[in-house]
């Protein structure tokens, strides 16, 4: 059986109110989802309501998934984020980015920095950038949108949402070089 084939038996599974199939696709994904829940908020409980709040919007939204669009994970996962980006706006504009101070210390970034920095630290430098540029990041970077896209979604100019990655990006890669300085301060 094809992988849409499986998506639309799992769609009408659920639709007709099978609950036992969507604890299946609840199971099978929730752990992706909150990742990507916990990429646009800085703590695990308001990921975690994201995520109900996420699956919540998935099932009343099933009807509008069409398997010759793509795959019902990716569907649910634009769902996901949608979520997110709501639950953001809802705390402040997303249109009043912070402005960071030009950094006064220059960081150099060794070639195998990023080698040495586990999927958990990654994410901890990306949730601990501002909220303008972690939204950006993530949607850009990890989301795959283009920047079009994210103007259309966050009410900015394209030229805001490359301002803004750019800035993240230069951000990330300055923490990145002083990431086993912080590492080991948190350990102690």
């Amino acid at each position: 059986m094809s992988q849409k084939d499986k998506d639309i038996q799992m769609q009408q599974r659920i639709l007709n109110g099978d609950q036992i199939a969507f604890r299946e696709f609840y199971h099978a994904h929730q752990k992706w989802f909150f990742l990507t829940c916990l990429r646009y908020v800085n703590n695990r409980a308001d990921a975690q309501d994201l995520l109900q709040d996420a699956f919540v919007a998935i099932h009343r939204d099933l009807k509008q998934f069409n398997a010759d669009k793509g795959e019902l994970k990716y569907w649910a996962r634009k769902v996901v984020v949608n979520v997110c980006l709501q639950k953001l706006r809802k705390k402040s504009p997303l249109n009043a980015f912070e402005e960071l101070s030009e950094i006064k210390e220059t960081l150099t970034t060794t070639t195998n920095a990023i080698d040495n920095l586990s999927m958990k630290e990654l994410l901890a430098l990306i949730v601990r950038l501002p909220k303008g540029y972690r939204t950006i990041f993530n949607l850009y970077v990890i989301d795959g949108y283009n920047h079009r896209e994210i103007a259309e979604l966050l009410g900015i100019s394209s030229n805001t949402s490359k301002t803004q990655l750019m800035k993240a990006r230069k951000l990330l890669q300055s923490k990145i070089g002083t990431t086993e300085q912080i590492t080991r301060k948190e350990h102690i």
